[in-house]
């Protein structure tokens, strides 16, 4: 399955086209506009049928494939001190945002150049819920909670529940799996109406041919729908018998790429072909410190610890994530990769290299199928590693995480690489700590 991420826009488009074919008993009442700057968006509210955009309160932010806008404060959106957001406020912020170069906490940076501009929605926390439909290996997933937004990572595996769905189970047996693991703070006068809506959001995932399809959040007021966010990506392969299906839906270039070095854009092109997150930004290729890390959040975490303990920011030569459930496939690539750029040159100083393998608990990435990936990037590179004096640092825990754990660490004794390892009884950073004070 190639999958190809589409923006923001063209995934509502798309759900707007076919809503009343799979959503019947609910409204959604599609306004949004996609423009790449203030003087655009100014001339699309001249136009007939736009008139909202100067009538309503607004909300606009990048739409360029890329995700944490709120956390990368690059949405605009009603705030107590500022009042409504106008037409005119929305204008200023686009011409603003897009006249520098931005850098995202992830570490990528770029010009911003299309935005998406759309009627603020008055809501409750308590009205946002979470839903995404992907595939892992053989069996679709859907992810069903009752907590949406931007905190929705934190306490994955308490807030969110898993369905899996058998590729040829039918439609009954599908209803009775997702009514069996509705989410429990669903109130219960929504119950009933999340079951359907989850049904139809599913058939339309799987008959829409997406790869990777999640709202967050979703806003449920009686039968009226509000997609506040979404991520989506289509299985190109079916694009020959879906183009009017997906709208003429856009597959652009991903944030950044333009600036990459070609270790970025080859992960970026894997990226954009996966169903997991590949992420990498290289900071300074003469760095001490590099990184292996699973978790966009856990990336944070470990990029921060080594800037704080180290004393010295150069010292960390990239950045980055692998999550989402990777292919062994996939993990041995991006392993290749950093270990390539890790061991060109040695440290100025005649210090040691570090590699840190890090991650907070998996949800549901098989660690030993990740490891296994990495273990054998180091049969291919344990001579260029030792010639820079490499100690490798790692930590993990998630689904067998104890047999990925026990196979690194004996195929680098076996390749004569220096190695600690610790399960998730280590707390998640204190590898940073161990490698540094040695």
């Amino acid at each position: 399955m190639a999958q190809r991420a589409i923006r923001e826009y063209d995934g509502k488009a798309i759900f707007s086209k076919h809503w009343e074919k799979y959503f019947s008993g609910f409204h959604y009442g599609f306004r949004s506009v996609t423009v790449s700057s203030g003087d655009e968006l100014r001339a699309k509210a001249n136009e007939h049928g736009f008139e909202w955009l100067k009538q309503r309160a607004l909300v606009a932010k990048p739409d360029m494939l890329f995700g944490k806008r709120g956390k990368n404060n690059l949405v605009l959106y009603k705030t107590k001190q500022a009042g409504d957001v106008t037409l005119e406020d929305a204008i200023k912020w686009i011409d603003e945002k897009s006249s520098y170069k931005t850098i995202l906490l992830s570490g990528e940076k770029g010009t911003l150049n299309r935005f998406i501009v759309e009627p603020f929605t008055p809501h409750r926390e308590d009205q946002e819920y979470y839903i995404s439909a992907t595939t892992v290996g053989e069996d679709d997933v859907l992810y069903l909670s009752a907590e949406g937004g931007m905190e929705v990572e934190e306490g994955w595996e308490k807030k969110v529940n898993e369905v899996v769905i058998p590729i040829m189970m039918d439609d009954v047996s599908i209803s009775h799996l997702i009514r069996a693991n509705v989410p429990l703070g669903i109130p219960a006068e929504n119950k009933e109406r999340f079951i359907t809506f989850a049904e139809q959001f599913y058939a339309f995932y799987r008959d829409m041919n997406f790869a990777y399809l999640e709202i967050n959040p979703i806003v449920m007021t009686g039968n009226d729908m509000h997609i506040l966010d979404l991520v989506a990506r289509l299985d190109d392969t079916a694009g020959f018998m879906m183009k009017d299906a997906w709208c003429g839906a856009e597959f652009p270039t991903a944030f950044g790429m333009e600036d990459q070095s070609a270790e970025e854009k080859a992960i970026a092109e894997a990226d954009a072909k996966s169903g997991a997150s590949l992420k990498l930004t290289l900071l300074n290729p003469m760095g001490r410190i590099w990184t292996m890390v699973a978790g966009g959040g856990a990336s944070v975490v470990y990029a921060d610890t080594i800037a704080d303990l180290s004393g010295n920011v150069s010292d960390l030569a990239n950045y980055g994530e692998y999550s989402g459930g990777p292919t062994t496939d996939e993990t041995r690539f991006y392993a290749q990769t950093v270990l390539d750029l890790m061991t060109r040159h040695k440290d100025p100083k005649g210090r040691d290299k570090i590699l840190i393998i890090g991650g907070a608990i998996a949800n549901f990435t098989d660690v030993a199928k990740t490891f296994t990936g990495i273990i054998q990037a180091f049969e291919m590179y344990a001579d260029k590693m030792k010639a820079v004096g490499t100690r490798i640092y790692v930590r993990r825990g998630g689904p067998n995480y104890e047999k990925g754990l026990k196979d690194i660490k004996e195929a680098a004794d076996r390749l004569g690489l220096y190695i600690e390892v610790y399960g998730p009884q280590t707390h998640v950073t204190d590898i940073v700590r161990m490698a540094l004070e040695k």
